[in-house]
C-alpha cells in the first residue's frame, strides 16, 4: 500500500489540468453501500473500471473517476436496529424518536463508513478521493430535492394506494431489486367457494386451489375463464366468501389458465399484482386485510384480527375443515418472494405511496439506445433494455423508513388532503401563506424517504454540482462510460438515463459496459450457505492484489458470468513472479552501466528507436523480431480496450511477455549480453529496456502495483514521467518487420523441432548434440551461423559441431538414415541429428530387448487364443475380429522393433 499512499499524495489520481487538446473521460463508480464490506461483486466491478480509468489516463486525457458510497435507507437502517436491539435493554427506534435514531445512524455511518473506500484502495482503485461522494451530502441531497420538484411540477409524480412490495420486519415498501424469489415445499389448498343462495344455483359450488388460505379475507371475486363449459352458468352469479359471509361475483377474464389449479381462481386484488391487474380491469373493489407488520386488520373479520398471517392461515383452514368447505391439500412447491435484507416472506400489499408516471420518461431513454447515442456492451443487452422501458410500470419512490432523503412535502394540517412540495419547510411555509392567505399554518412533513434507486438515478450528474453549472458539470457531463452489472440494468441503469435525460437534455454517458457476476469455481453462485464465498481480501492476502485483478478480468468476456477459482489466482501470482525475474534479470544487466549508458536507455522512450524502420535496420533478428511483435501487441490491446474487450486484452500481453519475451528473447539475449561485442551488448539492453517498458505501460491497467514497481527501477525521464500510472500510453504505430517475423519464426521452428526430438530420445538435458541444417538460402545460413549462440542456449546444440549447408535440395546424401534423424521444420529448411548422440546405444539396446521380449510374450498369448478349439466358431464374430486385429498390429509392432533393435546393435558396435 505504500505505492497506493504515494501515487494519492502526489495527486496523480486527479484530472489532468494540461491537457486542453485531449477530450475528458469521466465515469461514475457504482456507490457501494456506505457501511458495506468488500465483496468479489466489488472487486469486479473496481477492477474493470480501475483498468479503464488508467487506460485513459495514460492515453493522455483529463480523465476523473468518482468515488462515491450509497446511504443505502434499508441495509444500513436494518443493521442499526439490530445493534440497538442487541443492547441491554433492548432500544427500538420509535421508543427514540426520529432525531435521536438518525443521529444514532450518522454516528454508525461515521464509524464504518470508511471500511468500504479502505478496501477499494487495497484493490489500487485509482479514483479521484478529493471528489468522493456521498448520497447524503448536501449537495446530493439538494439535487434530490430538486429533481422531486421539478418532475412534481410536470405532474409526473403523485400520491395514491396502489400495490407494493410490503416487507413486514422493516414497514416499508421495497423495490423488485430487494426481493428475491426462492424455491420452497408448500401447500395446495383446494376448498369450496359456494354458490350464493339466490344464484339459483344453491348448494353448488366452485372448486378453488390457493397457497395462501388467509388472503381468502380479501377476495372480491372469483375468476374463470369466459370459455370454460364447466364453470360459464356461473358467471355473473355470486359466490359466499368462506367464514366471513361476503357475496362476491364470478367474473370470467381470459387471465385464467384453465389446465392450472381448479381452472377457476379467487382474486384479491390488494394482496396479489395479477389479481390488482384483473381487478382494475374489471373495477373490483380492493379490501386491504393486513396491518404494516402484517397482522390481520379489521377488515379481515373480528375472529381473525390480530392474528399473525400465517396463524390466521391455521386458523382459518380449521374453521373451513368445520364447516365443511376444505376439498384437501397437497404438497405444492411455491415460488416465495423473501426480502433481500431481512429474509421474511414479502406480501403484496395496498398503500398509499408516492410514484413516478414513466412513459413520458422512457420514451427518450429508449430513443437514446435505438438512434446509437447510448450503446450496451454486450450489445445483446440492448433487447433487455427495450422489452423493460416498453412495458414500464410508474415507479413507487417512497419508504418508510427514517434513514434517507425524506420527502419534500409539507401537508397543511388545517386543509386536510391538502400539501405542498418545496425545497425545505421555510419555503413550503412560505408557499402556503400564498396559497391560504396569512392564517394559521401548520406543516407537517411526510414521514417517508425516497427510494433509495431514486437519488442514484441522479448519480452520474448530481456528483458533478447539478442543479448548479458547475465547472466539473460543464467539463465532464455527459460521462463516457457507466459500468455495472447487468443484474441493475432496469433498476439503475435505465433509470440513470430516464433522469439524464430529463433534467440535462442529455443521456449521462454513451457506454454502458455491463459485467457477469463472480461465481465459484464450478460455476456456481457464491453463497454463505454453500460455503463457497471466496472473499476478496483473503486472495489479496495469499496471492497478491495484482494476481486477483488479472483473474478476474482475464478469465472474463463481457456480460458472462465468472468462475473463480484460488487455482486460477495462483497461476496469474506466478505470472506475477515471472515478470518481477523478467524485470530483475534486465536490471541486474544494467549494473555495470555508466551514466552516459543509463542516460541513453532512459532517454529511449523520446527517441525513436523500436518505432520507425531507421532504427531497427541495423539490428540482428531477433531484436527486430520481437520489436516487431511488440508492435503488433501494442496496436491490438490498444484496439481490444477501445473495444472494452479487457479479457483478449489480458490474455495478450500474458501470452507476449511469457511465451515471446520471456521464454525467447530474454534467453537470447544472453548471448549477447556474456559476449564480447559491445555494439550487440548495448543492442540487447536496448531492446530489454524498451521492450520491458512498454510491456509495462500496456500491463499496468491490469496490474498497477507490480507494473509500478518494476518500472520505477528501469532507466526513464523522472522528470516528463515521474511514475508508470501517468506515463504516456506505447505509440500503436509503430513499424513491423514482416520479413522480420517469418525468418525468426523458422528459426523457432528449428529449436522446437530439436527439443522435441531430444524429449523423444530422452537426451540428458545439458548434453549438447551435433547438428547439420540443411536450407535452400545462403541469407538464412548466414542468419543461423550468426545466431549459433540461440541454438546452443536454446536447443543444446554443440556449436563446434555444427554444419549450416546450402544446397539446391534437402537431402543430403551422406547423412543416411539409419544414423541420423532427419526433421523438416519447414519449407526449404531440415536438419539432421546423429542418432549415435542422441541415444546411448547399450541402454537403447536393453530397453528394445525388453520391450520385445514382452511384445513377443502378449503376441503368443493372442495366438494360443485365436487357435484354441471352437474359439473361430463360437466368440462372437466381434471378438475374433478384434483380437486378429490386435494379434496383426502386434506382430508389425514386432518386426520393427527387431529392425530397430539391430540398428542400434550394429552402432554399439561400430
Amino acid at each position: 500500500q505504500e505505492l497506493y499512499r504515494w501515487w494519492e499524495s502526489n495527486g496523480f489520481f486527479q484530472p489532468r489540468s494540461d491537457a486542453t487538446d485531449k477530450k475528458p473521460f469521466m465515469m461514475a463508480m457504482p456507490p457501494p453501500n456506505v457501511t458495506g464490506g468488500l465483496h468479489m461483486g466489488h472487486a469486479m466491478f473496481s477492477t474493470i473500471e480501475d483498468i479503464i480509468t488508467r487506460y485513459h489516463r495514460m492515453k493522455g486525457c483529463p480523465t476523473l473517476w468518482l468515488p462515491g458510497t450509497d446511504h443505502a435507507g434499508i441495509a444500513t437502517q436494518l443493521l442499526v436496529e439490530r445493534a440497538l436491539a442487541a443492547e441491554n435493554p433492548p432500544k427500538t427506534r420509535q421508543e427514540m424518536g426520529r432525531e435521536e435514531f438518525l443521529q444514532r445512524v450518522w454516528e454508525w455511518k461515521d464509524s464504518k463508513g470508511g471500511y468500504i473506500t479502505a478496501q477499494l484502495r487495497r484493490l489500487g482503485a485509482s479514483c479521484d478521493w478529493t471528489r468522493e461522494k456521498f448520497t447524503l451530502d448536501p449537495d446530493c441531497s439538494e439535487a434530490v430535492v430538486e429533481a422531486f420538484l421539478r418532475l412534481h411540477e410536470k405532474g409526473l409524480i403523485y400520491r395514491g394506494e396502489y400495490l407494493v412490495n410490503w416487507s413486514p420486519n422493516l414497514q416499508t415498501a421495497v423495490s423488485d431489486l430487494e426481493v428475491e424469489f426462492s424455491e420452497e415445499k408448500g401447500k395446495m389448498y383446494y376448498f369450496q367457494y359456494r354458490l350464493a343462495s339466490n344464484s339459483g344455483f344453491e348448494g353448488e359450488y366452485i372448486p378453488v386451489a390457493t397457497t395462501r388460505p388467509e388472503t381468502i379475507l380479501g377476495d372480491t371475486a372469483l375468476c374463470v375463464h369466459p370459455e370454460d363449459e364447466r364453470f360459464q352458468k356461473y358467471i355473473g352469479k355470486n359466490v359466499v366468501v368462506p367464514i366471513l359471509g361476503r357475496e362476491i361475483p364470478v367474473i370470467a377474464d381470459d387471465y385464467v389458465d384453465r389446465e392450472f389449479g381448479t381452472g377457476a381462481v379467487k382474486i384479491t386484488p390488494a394482496h396479489d399484482p395479477n389479481d390488482y391487474e384483473i381487478g382494475k380491469r374489471h373495477d373490483l373493489a380492493s379490501i386491504n386485510i393486513m396491518n404494516a407488520d402484517a397482522s390481520i386488520n379489521a377488515n379481515g373479520g373480528a375472529e381473525f384480527e390480530g392474528l399473525d398471517r400465517f396463524d390466521c392461515r391455521k386458523t382459518l383452514w380449521s374453521r373451513m375443515e368445520a364447516e365443511g368447505l376444505v376439498i384437501k391439500e397437497e404438497d405444492h412447491v411455491n415460488r416465495v418472494p423473501r426480502s433481500q435484507r431481512g429474509g421474511e416472506i414479502i406480501e403484496p400489499r395496498l398503500s398509499t405511496q408516492w410514484f413516478v408516471k414513466m412513459q413520458s420518461l422512457a420514451d427518450p431513454a429508449l430513443d437514446a439506445v435505438r438512434n446509437g447515442e447510448v450503446r450496451f456492451v454486450p450489445e445483446r443487452f440492448e433487447k433487455v433494455y427495450y422489452n423493460w422501458l416498453e412495458n414500464i410500470h410508474d415507479w413507487c419512490i417512497s419508504r418508510q423508513l427514517w434513514w434517507g432523503h425524506r420527502v419534500p412535502v409539507w401537508y397543511v394540517v388545517e386543509h386536510p388532503g391538502e400539501y405542498i412540495v418545496a425545497r425545505n419547510e421555510e419555503e413550503a411555509l412560505q408557499k402556503a401563506h400564498e396559497k391560504y392567505g396569512n392564517s394559521t399554518i401548520t406543516l407537517e412533513q411526510d414521514p417517508d424517504v425516497l427510494d433509495t434507486w431514486f437519488s442514484s438515478g441522479l448519480w452520474p450528474f448530481a456528483t458533478l454540482g447539478w442543479p448548479k453549472q458547475t465547472k466539473d458539470l460543464e467539463q465532464f457531463y455527459p460521462n463516457v462510460v457507466m459500468e455495472t452489472g447487468y443484474d441493475i440494468l432496469f433498476f439503475w441503469v435505465a433509470r440513470m438515463i430516464m433522469m439524464g435525460i430529463e433534467f440535462t437534455g442529455k443521456p449521462p454517458f454513451s457506454i454502458v459496459y455491463m459485467h457477469g457476476l463472480v461465481r465459484d469455481g464450478n460455476g456456481k453462485k457464491m453463497s454463505k450457505t454453500l460455503g463457497n464465498v471466496i472473499d476478496p481480501l483473503d486472495m489479496i492476502s495469499d496471492f497478491g492484489t495484482d494476481a486477483l485483478r488479472y483473474t478476474l478480468v482475464t478469465g472474463s468476456t463481457p456480460g458472462q458470468d465468472i468462475p473463480l477459482s484460488t487455482e486460477k489466482v495462483e497461476t496469474n501470482r506466478n505470472f506475477a513472479n515471472k515478470l518481477w525475474n523478467s524485470g530483475r534479470y534486465l536490471i541486474g544487466n544494467l549494473k555495470n552501466c555508466d551514466e552516459q549508458e543509463m542516460k541513453s536507455l532512459a532517454a529511449l522512450r523520446a527517441s525513436d528507436f523500436g518505432t520507425s524502420q531507421e532504427s531497427v535496420d541495423s539490428l540482428l533478428l531477433p531484436e527486430r523480431y520481437i520489436l516487431s511483435k511488440l508492435n503488433l501487441l501494442i496496436r491490438s490491446v490498444s484496439e481490444s480496450l477501445d473495444e472494452y474487450s479487457f479479457g483478449e486484452s489480458g490474455r495478450q500481453i500474458y501470452e507476449f511477455l511469457w511465451d515471446e519475451f520471456a521464454d525467447w528473447y530474454i534467453e537470447i539475449s544472453k548471448t549477447r549480453l556474456n559476449g564480447d561485442d559491445l555494439e550487440r551488448k548495448n543492442d540487447a539492453r536496448k531492446t530489454l529496456v524498451f521492450v520491458l517498458d512498454s510491456c509495462l505501460r500496456l500491463l499496468h491497467p491490469f496490474m498497477p502495483f507490480i507494473t509500478e514497481a518494476i518500472w520505477q527501477r528501469l532507466p526513464h525521464d523522472p522528470v516528463a514521467e515521474p511514475a508508470l500510472i501517468t506515463a504516456s500510453w506505447p505509440s500503436n504505430t509503430g513499424f513491423v518487420d514482416e520479413p522480420a517475423l517469418r525468418a525468426f519464426g523458422r528459426l523457432q521452428a528449428l529449436v522446437r523441432s530439436i527439443r522435441n526430438v531430444r524429449a523423444e530420445y530422452q537426451v540428458e538435458p545439458a548434453k549438447r548434440i551435433a547438428a547439420t541444417v540443411v536450407t535452400l538460402s545462403e541469407h538464412e545460413a548466414n542468419t543461423i551461423h550468426t545466431e549459433a549462440g540461440m541454438l546452443n542456449l536454446l536447443a543444446r546444440i554443440d556449436i563446434n559441431a555444427l554444419n549450416v549447408r546450402v544446397q539446391n535440395d534437402l537431402e543430403a546424401d551422406d547423412l543416411t538414415s539409419d544414423k541420423y534423424v532427419q526433421l523438416v521444420v519447414a519449407d526449404g529448411l531440415s536438419v539432421y541429428l546423429p542418432l549415435r548422440e542422441l541415444i546411448d546405444a547399450e541402454k537403447e539396446c536393453a530397453r528394445l530387448t525388453k520391450q520385445l521380449v514382452k511384445m513377443e510374450k502378449d503376441f503368443e498369448g493372442l495366438s494360443r487364443r485365436m487357435n484354441a478349439p471352437g474359439f473361430a466358431d463360437k466368440a462372437p464374430p466381434v471378438v475374433v475380429t478384434q483380437t486378429q486385429q490386435k494379434a496383426e498390429e502386434l506382430k508389425e509392432r514386432i518386426a520393427a522393433v527387431n529392425i530397430r533393435l539391430q540398428q542400434v546393435t550394429e552402432m554399439a558396435k561400430s
